[in-house]
């Protein structure tokens, strides 16, 4: 389990060890609030943040493959309540 300014969440991934807290304190929006899972990747290096829900997360691999750069760096995170 982490700590961050945005909550507690465990680690599900963390490819290539992308999760830097500074990083994902500074770009986490409050909109971000709502979602069970938070997936990080970074793109031209800038670290890129979505959220899933407990009914979408299952399509997390998908989202990396078609959205992410081909082997970047990327976490996957869970909410804990």
């Amino acid at each position: 389990m982490i700590e961050t300014e945005h909550g507690n969440f465990e680690i599900l991934k963390d490819h290539k060890e992308a999760l830097e807290i500074k990083a994902f304190n500074d770009r986490y929006v409050d909109f971000l609030d709502k979602y069970m899972y938070i997936v990080g990747d970074y793109s031209a290096e800038m670290l890129r943040l979505k959220g899933f829900t407990k009914d979408n997360y299952m399509t997390i691999p998908d989202y990396l493959m078609e959205s992410a750069t081909p082997n970047a760096p990327y976490f996957v995170l869970r909410r804990e309540k």
